[in-house]
């Protein structure tokens, strides 16, 4: 596993923590920490999330093969 799939598997993780309290709680964990969900920082964590999560599909269909080599 890559440095770059670690970091999108980290971010994802953080994401799914923060929907999770958000449907639980109906607390926004990123806008609580970064001065609310309009602000830049806020955004930009979203942003970085989802695209860890587009990141993250190509693991879904990765072969032993690629698992191997690394």
């Amino acid at each position: 596993m890559s440095v770059l799939d670690r970091i999108a598997l980290a971010l994802i993780v953080i994401g799914g923590i923060n929907w999770g309290l958000f449907g639980i709680f109906r607390f926004d964990l990123v806008a609580f920490l970064c001065g609310g969900q309009a602000s830049v920082v806020s955004r930009i964590i979203y942003t970085l999330v989802g695209i860890a999560a587009l990141w993250c599909i190509a693991l879904l269909f990765r072969g032993d093969e690629d698992r191997v080599r690394e």
